[in-house]
Protein backbone atom coordinates (compact mmCIF):
# COMPACT_ATOMS: atom_id res chain seq x y z
CA UNK A 1 0.00 0.00 0.00
CA UNK A 2 1.34 3.76 -1.01
CA UNK A 3 0.43 6.54 0.74
CA UNK A 4 1.18 10.51 -0.28
CA UNK A 5 2.41 11.36 3.13
CA UNK A 6 5.91 10.86 4.19
CA UNK A 7 6.41 8.10 6.15
CA UNK A 8 7.26 8.51 10.06
CA UNK A 9 7.99 6.04 12.70
CA UNK A 10 4.96 4.35 14.19
CA UNK A 11 4.36 4.99 17.82
CA UNK A 12 4.78 1.78 19.81
CA UNK A 13 2.21 1.07 22.84
CA UNK A 14 4.81 1.14 25.27
CA UNK A 15 5.37 4.98 24.97
CA UNK A 16 1.90 5.71 24.09
CA UNK A 17 1.27 4.28 27.60
CA UNK A 18 4.40 5.91 29.35
CA UNK A 19 2.53 9.27 27.34
CA UNK A 20 -0.61 8.26 28.97
CA UNK A 21 1.01 7.87 32.53
CA UNK A 22 3.13 11.44 32.55
CA UNK A 23 -0.68 13.13 31.30
CA UNK A 24 -2.17 10.69 33.80
CA UNK A 25 0.03 12.71 36.50
CA UNK A 26 -0.98 16.15 35.07
CA UNK A 27 -4.22 15.32 35.46
CA UNK A 28 -4.01 14.08 39.20
CA UNK A 29 -2.10 16.85 39.82
CA UNK A 30 -4.77 19.43 38.57
CA UNK A 31 -7.72 17.77 40.26
CA UNK A 32 -5.59 17.82 43.51
CA UNK A 33 -5.03 21.61 43.04
CA UNK A 34 -7.66 22.61 41.45
CA UNK A 35 -10.31 20.52 42.76
CA UNK A 36 -11.27 19.51 39.15
CA UNK A 37 -14.07 16.35 38.61
CA UNK A 38 -12.69 13.27 36.86
CA UNK A 39 -14.66 13.26 34.20
CA UNK A 40 -14.44 17.14 33.56
CA UNK A 41 -10.26 16.50 33.25
CA UNK A 42 -10.08 13.19 31.25
CA UNK A 43 -12.79 15.14 28.88
CA UNK A 44 -10.16 17.78 29.06
CA UNK A 45 -7.29 16.14 28.45
CA UNK A 46 -8.44 13.54 25.14
CA UNK A 47 -10.19 16.66 23.86
CA UNK A 48 -7.26 19.19 23.78
CA UNK A 49 -3.88 17.81 24.79
CA UNK A 50 -3.20 14.11 24.26
CA UNK A 51 -1.22 14.35 21.04
CA UNK A 52 -1.97 17.76 20.70
CA UNK A 53 0.31 21.37 20.51
CA UNK A 54 -0.44 23.58 23.14
CA UNK A 55 1.45 26.90 24.18
CA UNK A 56 4.22 25.57 21.74
CA UNK A 57 4.82 22.15 23.38
CA UNK A 58 3.72 18.99 21.51
CA UNK A 59 2.41 16.45 23.72
CA UNK A 60 3.30 12.80 22.73
CA UNK A 61 0.33 10.17 21.10
CA UNK A 62 -0.91 8.66 24.53
CA UNK A 63 -2.56 5.58 25.16
CA UNK A 64 -6.35 7.10 25.96
CA UNK A 65 -7.47 3.87 27.43
CA UNK A 66 -4.27 3.76 29.68
CA UNK A 67 -4.91 7.29 31.05
CA UNK A 68 -8.46 7.14 31.51
CA UNK A 69 -7.57 3.91 33.56
CA UNK A 70 -4.90 5.72 35.54
CA UNK A 71 -6.77 8.52 36.59
CA UNK A 72 -10.01 6.82 37.45
CA UNK A 73 -8.52 3.99 39.36
CA UNK A 74 -6.02 6.43 41.42
CA UNK A 75 -9.54 8.30 42.26
CA UNK A 76 -11.65 5.61 42.80
CA UNK A 77 -8.94 3.66 45.15
CA UNK A 78 -6.97 6.71 46.88
CA UNK A 79 -8.96 6.61 50.22
CA UNK A 80 -6.58 2.66 50.36
CA UNK A 81 -3.64 4.02 48.37
CA UNK A 82 -2.71 6.77 50.36
CA UNK A 83 -2.57 4.88 53.66
CA UNK A 84 -0.25 2.34 51.66
CA UNK A 85 1.80 4.78 50.09
CA UNK A 86 2.35 6.36 53.59
CA UNK A 87 3.68 3.69 55.14
CA UNK A 88 6.27 3.45 52.62
CA UNK A 89 7.42 6.87 53.24
CA UNK A 90 9.85 7.32 56.22
CA UNK A 91 8.45 7.60 59.53
CA UNK A 92 8.16 11.12 59.88
CA UNK A 93 7.38 12.34 56.15
CA UNK A 94 3.24 12.50 56.09
CA UNK A 95 2.06 12.26 52.63
CA UNK A 96 0.13 15.44 52.91
CA UNK A 97 4.01 17.41 53.28
CA UNK A 98 4.57 15.53 49.96
CA UNK A 99 4.73 17.82 46.33
CA UNK A 100 1.56 16.95 44.73
CA UNK A 101 3.27 16.39 41.91
CA UNK A 102 5.01 13.47 43.68
CA UNK A 103 1.70 12.64 45.42
CA UNK A 104 0.32 12.13 41.56
CA UNK A 105 3.35 10.24 40.47
CA UNK A 106 2.92 7.54 43.71
CA UNK A 107 -0.82 7.61 43.47
CA UNK A 108 -0.82 6.59 40.14
CA UNK A 109 2.39 4.29 40.49
CA UNK A 110 0.79 2.64 43.30
CA UNK A 111 -2.54 2.22 41.50
CA UNK A 112 -0.91 0.23 38.85
CA UNK A 113 0.95 -1.89 40.95
CA UNK A 114 -1.91 -3.21 42.67
CA UNK A 115 -3.97 -3.45 39.26
CA UNK A 116 -2.28 -4.26 36.34
CA UNK A 117 -0.24 -7.22 37.18
CA UNK A 118 0.02 -8.08 33.77
CA UNK A 119 2.42 -5.30 33.67
CA UNK A 120 5.86 -6.35 34.91
CA UNK A 121 7.22 -4.23 38.38
CA UNK A 122 9.84 -3.26 36.57
CA UNK A 123 7.74 -1.56 34.04
CA UNK A 124 6.18 0.34 36.00
CA UNK A 125 8.67 1.51 38.81
CA UNK A 126 10.94 2.91 36.09
CA UNK A 127 8.10 4.52 33.81
CA UNK A 128 7.02 6.45 36.73
CA UNK A 129 10.21 7.12 38.06
CA UNK A 130 10.95 8.72 34.68
CA UNK A 131 7.88 10.76 35.30
CA UNK A 132 9.30 11.86 38.59
CA UNK A 133 12.88 13.05 36.35
CA UNK A 134 10.41 14.96 34.25
CA UNK A 135 9.40 16.91 37.12
CA UNK A 136 12.51 17.19 39.64
CA UNK A 137 15.78 17.31 39.25
CA UNK A 138 16.21 16.54 43.19
CA UNK A 139 16.08 13.35 45.05
CA UNK A 140 12.26 12.75 44.61
CA UNK A 141 12.99 10.09 41.34
CA UNK A 142 14.62 8.28 44.54
CA UNK A 143 11.97 8.37 46.28
CA UNK A 144 9.31 7.08 43.58
CA UNK A 145 11.78 4.44 43.18
CA UNK A 146 12.26 3.66 47.15
CA UNK A 147 8.30 3.70 47.56
CA UNK A 148 7.16 1.83 44.82
CA UNK A 149 9.63 -0.90 45.60
CA UNK A 150 8.58 -1.26 49.25
CA UNK A 151 5.04 -1.28 47.53
CA UNK A 152 6.01 -3.49 44.71
CA UNK A 153 7.18 -6.47 47.20
CA UNK A 154 3.97 -5.55 49.68
CA UNK A 155 1.07 -5.94 46.64
CA UNK A 156 3.05 -8.42 44.62
CA UNK A 157 6.01 -10.36 46.69
CA UNK A 158 9.73 -10.70 45.85
CA UNK A 159 9.10 -11.26 42.35
CA UNK A 160 12.43 -11.44 40.40
CA UNK A 161 13.30 -10.59 36.63
CA UNK A 162 13.44 -13.36 34.31
CA UNK A 163 17.07 -13.68 33.56
CA UNK A 164 18.22 -14.96 29.99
Amino acid sequence: MTTDQPSSPEIKVANQRGAARLAAVQALYQMDIGGAGVLEIVAEYEAHRLGNEIDGEQYRPADPAWFRAVVSGVVENQRALDPEIRTSLNEDWPLSRLDATLRAILRAGAWELTTKKDVPIAVIVNEYVDVARAFFEGDEPKIVNAVLDRLARKYRGEQKPNKG
